[in-house]
């Protein structure tokens, strides 16, 4: 009998430390601090699970460790990218996507999921997706049925009627009206509210005109303060965060006045926008190398000829103006737009925010400490600290010398996995 108790014991004792996760070390020539802006050398990370449990320089590797040896390369935390539209491809700028069924831009959207991750970008905010095609794709990722990124989702972006987020494609006698749509105070919390039932992370709201929209001028709001106001407390009050397209200085300003969270593009920002930014700590989320890329391939894509006109004039403007924000202190985090260009470029966005006066260890910021903060994800995401997810990627070369070296991510881990 005390041999079979013995048995018993000895199987559950073997079950019990079979179930504790392995300890993963990865190594690595050098470690980006992104706080400081400095490179550790013989960096070592240890992971337990999905998380980190130490980071630093010459860390002491223990016993029976499953060993990550990256040789010469060079660790940083899992990029963020926190405007993207990840069912989205850039032919949908015109109008092949009337053409595309629900299912199918979801099937898109889990290979652009994939890509995306593989290209070093293991979170993202996606700031507009009908019918909850991203809000589905969210939950098959955190449910392993396909891989992809992290996801903060919007679902249908909020828009007034005839508004850049509506449908403005298709002929009257077709009657389409984008789902997002909520046109006064009591109908736009009714649908953020709606949203949040569906399962949104994040509120999108379009405060002003766009490129990618017909018979709207992205310099004019469309919003007013009053329903601005009503959606924005309302997110607020229900837990979410609130990001609002906004080209143009009044639906700038508007959007800040009203407690948004974020301003995406930003374009046609002023002084008067600047300040109000400055001293509301209201993030700025350029989205800038999309201009070089949507004009170079406008007839590939078949852009229709309104929306490519419209598109030489705000977006060389947008560099200028973001410009002055970025020396002016406005605090930024990284966004691409990806789907007006292909996701997986996402990491040129970086190029150009240096040449707009970002140190590289600046613009590395914008993706990981700063866009976490923006998403409320501080505690976990956007650096190598115990504690946050082991998200982790590697490149050759030195980031903190030239921001290019992320265009080509050589090794990528997603919660103590890795995927790359």
């Amino acid at each position: 009998m005390k041999a079979i108790t013995s048995s018993i014991l000895m199987l559950a004792c073997a079950a019990a430390c079979a179930a504790e996760p392995t300890t993963i070390a990865v190594k690595a020539a050098h470690m980006v601090d992104v706080r400081s802006g400095t490179l550790v050398d013989n960096a070592v990370v240890l992971i337990s699970g999905e998380r980190i449990t130490a980071a630093g320089s010459k860390l002491a590797i223990p016993a029976g460790a499953q060993v990550i040896d990256l040789g010469n390369k060079t660790l940083l935390p899992g990029l963020i990218d926190a405007h993207t539209h990840i069912t989205g491809a850039p032919e949908d700028a015109g109008y092949s996507i009337i053409a595309k069924s629900v299912p199918r831009v979801t099937l898109v959207g889990a290979k652009n999921a994939l890509t995306t991750l593989r290209a070093g970008f293991t979170t993202i905010r996606d700031v507009g997706a009908d019918n909850y095609t991203d809000i589905g794709l969210r939950d098959a990722i955190n449910d392993g049925d396909v891989p992809g990124p992290r996801i903060l989702a919007s679902g249908p972006p909020l828009s007034i009627t005839g508004g850049h987020c509506d449908d403005t494609m298709h002929a009257p006698e077709y009657k389409s009206t984008a789902l997002g749509v909520a046109d006064g105070a009591d109908e736009a919390m009714k649908v953020t509210r709606r949203n949040i039932k569906y399962g949104a992370d994040v509120i999108k709201i379009c405060a002003t005109g766009g490129v990618l929209s017909f018979g709207d001028d992205p310099r004019t709001s469309q919003y007013t303060l009053d329903e601005l106001k009503a959606i924005i407390s309302d997110a607020h009050r229900l837990g979410r965060k609130t990001a609002a397209h906004a080209h143009g200085g009044d639906g700038i300003k508007l959007s800040v006045l009203a407690g948004v969270d974020s301003i995406e593009h930003g374009s046609y920002i002023d002084e008067e926008g600047i300040k109000l930014m400055k001293e509301h700590k209201t993030y700025l989320v350029p989205t800038l190398y999309l201009g070089d890329w949507l004009i170079e391939n406008a007839e590939a894509i078949k852009l229709p000829k309104p929306l490519l006109e419209k598109a030489k004039v705000v977006l060389p403007t947008a560099r200028v103006n973001i410009g002055k924000a970025i020396k002016a202190g406005v605090p930024i985090a990284f966004g691409t737009d990806a789907a007006v260009y292909p996701h997986g470029l996402n990491a040129r966005e970086f190029a150009v925010l240096v040449k707009l006066g970002m140190t590289p260890a600046q613009a590395i910021r914008t993706a990981t400490v700063n866009a976490a903060d923006l998403l409320g994800w501080s505690d976990k995401v956007g650096s190598i600290e115990a504690g946050k997810f082991a998200d982790l990627i590697a490149v050759d070369g030195e980031p903190l010398k030239d921001v290019k070296t992320l265009e080509q991510v050589q090794w990528v881990m997603k919660g103590g996995a890795v995927v790359k």
